[in-house]
């Protein structure tokens, strides 16, 4: 199991907010690329990039910002915010993103998300980000109309790689995992499934290691690693742990 760092891009700085809502920041370095090396030398494998404004619809307020961590560290990444078509999807996998993240699109435009996956295969993920059963789209804003389960169920035939679930509810609240449900996305999808919102400490990442065995293959975690309730080498040392 894989301790993905988050790093949240708000303009140009890296942030995070709690529970999704965009007035209620708290901004950790005015220097992304700085952090993304600190958790590479922390011996991270992967970080996970977000880029807020993107998924309002700005694509420009971070594109800098991305690709100073791309020139600076060499360890993998995916991104999520702002990918609206194939287009963008080329254009980020061209500058050297390794993996990018779908929610809005896979959710209303799902053919489209079909096609991004057939021309990348294996390098899409789709994030169901969730409050209770209701999937929310648009940087969380909105109720995007589908039940979480019964979309976890459709991914395979996306084509996706692997699901990221969050509880949008326990983002940034550090209020644990939401295991039932995280269980439950990973066997309705049938995929990797990567752990979102509420990780606060070895605790959260000891209770959720037996769900490998459901198909659980990572955790994200941001506030926790920032503020430091949780260490990230003691953290990936945790999960690697047999």
């Amino acid at each position: 199991m894989i301790l993905f760092p988050a790093i949240d891009l708000k303009e140009g700085a890296c942030v995070r907010l709690l529970k999704g809502r965009f007035e209620d920041k708290t901004v950790y370095s005015r220097d992304p690329a700085a952090m993304a090396e600190r958790w590479a030398a922390a011996g991270a494998e992967w970080l996970h990039l977000v880029d807020l404004d993107g998924s309002l619809g700005d694509s420009r307020a971070n594109r800098q910002a991305l690709l100073d961590i791309r020139a600076r560290v060499k360890i993998k990444l995916q991104l999520g915010g702002g990918i609206r078509s194939l287009e963008d999807a080329d254009r980020w996998f061209d500058l050297g993103l390794d993996r990018l993240i779908l929610g809005t699109v896979a959710c209303e435009r799902p053919l489209l998300a079909a096609e991004i996956a057939a021309r990348h295969p294996g390098r899409l993920a789709v994030a169901l980000d969730a409050v209770g059963r209701r999937v929310r789209v648009r940087g969380w804003l909105e109720d995007g109309g589908a039940d979480l389960f019964e979309a976890a169920a459709s991914l395979r035939d996306l084509g996706a790689a692997l699901v990221i679930y969050t509880d949008v509810e326990r983002d940034g609240a550090r209020l644990g995992p939401n295991l039932d449900h995280t269980r439950d996305v990973a066997r309705a999808a049938r995929l990797p499934t990567i752990c979102s919102g509420g990780v606060a400490s070895l605790e959260d990442l000891a209770a959720l290691k037996p769900l490998a065995a459901d198909g659980v293959a990572g955790v994200i975690s941001g506030k926790a690693l920032y503020e430091g309730s949780l260490d990230f080498a003691a953290g990936q040392a945790l999960l690697r742990e047999p």
